[in-house]
């Protein structure tokens, strides 16, 4: 019976199949399909902006201006993006996971409509406005996406479908890649159609999600609706006894009940989520501080320099972005089997293999005459690196290390850290192409060093266990406030930290170990029958939380 239920938890149901099929197309699509979508045709935008500026003013366009005019555009993207990233939590605490998806579409359809008619209204103002909304799309969904799939599946799917929003990332970007052709709609009559495309999945997602379920831990534990909740888990697992899993989701809502939205600040005071929070902003930094935006920024330059024609660099670029969707699928299917920590280390580790080659092939390009060809294995093997673990792991990993209460600020954190190093990179890497060369990439090799070894130092294996049990693991490193500690007693009406799946009480001859809710008053009912009140030395507490528990 044990082994059914087990089997059963596994499952892959066309209802969630279908959900995270129109979570991640309806909104991962749209990132990185904005991503890439100006880049082709970007000599015909700027071209489009003389010819404004010229109608308006009878003069053309200074070349400070254009460029100042063309960095706003690219630049208000990931501006946006942070952004959108400040916003998840309110949305996500209100409107629910799902509900939050669906307002986002806002951000998608009218930016869409606006940039296909930018030509017709002769504004380039108005590209730039759609670039902020179409980037604050992308910072709602590249942080919510991740939190509602992690929510809806079972335990042994959710490394799978939490790389999923990376997987329709990285279609996304290929899409637009293809699109931007200049065969296709890189022209001077076709760059508003591929900028507008961006609305139709949008509108898919607006029209099919309603039809799915809301996130059964968002049901029970912030709404407090467990019939629903129930509901939710069995249209999800296709069958009715859902028991195990909501008694799970139970002990999470029961470890939760003084903890409330825990806001941002407060999450960056609480000691007990210290490592977990430390780890998200690493990741996020690493994934984006790694080179990875500066690899493709200088990969035309690398293709240009291994004798590719001009022309065909579009195509060598959609190529890339092909084995980029490739190597993405291949972890969809792996990360299971081989755990987020070892794709993590895989991937950083490569990456940092790729940049101190590519260093080195850059420097010497032009006194070996194949060292340009071994700069463009170093650029599929950076891409590979990235595709395998930094790309798509730690926006899942932040799914995993937080509890309910904590998740949403955790996400705005970890999201705002993410497109704040993305508009970094973009903003300072071509004055250090400038002034490094071909060296550039030696910061981004020192970044991945750093990176993997505190992964290697740090970062625990999630794959295979409950959002309790992981949090159980970063308790050994969360180490007590003693001060605060020493001065409790066992009848003490005072607030603690407290979280049922990390506290842990050791006393000094090591006797009571506490893992249970429902085991703490008994204790402390003891303590207190028999006069005996711990104090340091002669007992110590080991308390890690992320909520405050009144004492009784």
């Amino acid at each position: 019976m044990e082994k059914e239920d087990q089997e059963k938890t596994g499952k892959l149901t066309l209802v969630l199949a279908l959900a995270t099929f129109l979570a991640a197309f309806g909104s991962s699509f749209q990132y990185g399909y904005n991503v890439a979508a100006v880049n082709s045709p970007s000599e015909f935008m700027q071209q489009f902006y003389n010819d404004t500026y010229y109608d308006r003013n009878k003069e053309n366009i200074e070349s400070f201006t254009l460029t100042l005019l063309w960095s706003l555009t690219v630049s208000m993207f990931p501006f946006g993006g942070f952004i959108g990233s400040l916003m998840v939590g309110f949305l996500v605490n209100n409107l629910g996971r799902k509900g939050a998806l669906l307002f986002n579409n806002i951000f998608s359809i009218l930016p869409a409509i606006l940039m296909g008619c930018s030509k017709i209204a002769k504004s380039f103002e108005i590209i730039i406005a759609s670039r902020l909304l179409v980037g604050i799309c992308a910072g709602i969904s590249s942080n919510v996406v991740p939190m509602y799939l992690g929510e809806l599946a079972p335990k042994n799917l959710r490394g799978a479908l939490g790389v999923v929003p990376q997987l329709f990332i990285t279609v996304g970007i290929l899409v637009a890649q293809l699109f931007g052709l200049r065969s296709v709609l890189a022209s001077e009559e076709g760059w508003p159609i591929l900028l507008g495309l961006t609305g139709v999945p949008a509108g898919l997602q607006l029209l099919l999600l309603p039809f799915f379920p809301e996130s059964p831990r968002y049901l029970l534990i912030q709404k407090k609706n467990e019939s629903a909740a129930e509901k939710a888990l069995q249209t999800l697992r296709g069958w009715k006894d859902v028991d195990m899993e909501m008694e799970e989701i139970r002990k999470e809502d029961e470890a939760e009940k003084a903890a409330g939205f825990i806001s941002v600040w407060k999450l960056f005071r609480m000691q007990s989520l210290r490592w977990q929070l430390i780890s998200t902003i690493v990741l996020m930094a690493g994934q984006q501080l790694s080179g990875v935006n500066a690899i493709y920024y200088y990969a035309d330059q690398i293709y240009l320099s291994a004798g590719v024609k001009s022309n065909d660099v579009q195509y060598v670029t959609a190529g890339t972005g092909a084995v980029n969707v490739f190597m993405t699928m291949v972890t969809v299917f792996v990360v299971e089997l081989w755990g987020r920590r070892n794709l993590l280390l895989i991937g950083f580790s490569t990456c940092l293999t790729a940049c101190i080659v590519l260093t080195v092939a850059l420097a010497l390009q032009n006194t070996i005459s194949w060292m340009p060809y071994v700069s463009i294995v170093c650029v599929i093997v950076y891409v590979i690196g990235h595709a395998v673990g930094p790309s798509p792991i730690p926006a899942l990993f932040i799914t995993e290390i937080f509890l309910q209460s904590s998740r949403p600020s955790a996400y705005m954190i970890g999201g705002s850290v993410h497109w704040l190093s993305n508009f970094i990179v973009g903003l300072i890497f071509p004055f250090i192409q400038v002034g490094l060369g071909p060296y550039s990439f030696i910061i981004f090799a020192i970044i991945c060093l750093l990176t993997t070894i505190y992964i290697f130092m740090v970062v625990p294996e999630t794959k295979g266990r409950t959002f309790v049990e992981i949090n159980q693991i970063f308790a050994k490193k969360n180490k007590p406030c003693h001060k605060a500690e020493e001065q409790a007693t066992w009848g003490d009406t005072r607030s603690v930290n407290y979280q049922l799946s990390t506290t842990v009480f050791c006393l000094a001859n090591k006797t009571d170990l506490i893992t249970s809710y429902q085991d703490i008053p008994v204790l402390c009912e003891q303590r207190k029958a028999t006069g005996v009140t711990p104090r340091s030395p002669a007992a110590e507490w080991l308390v890690s939380s992320e909520q405050d528990l009144a004492w009784r």
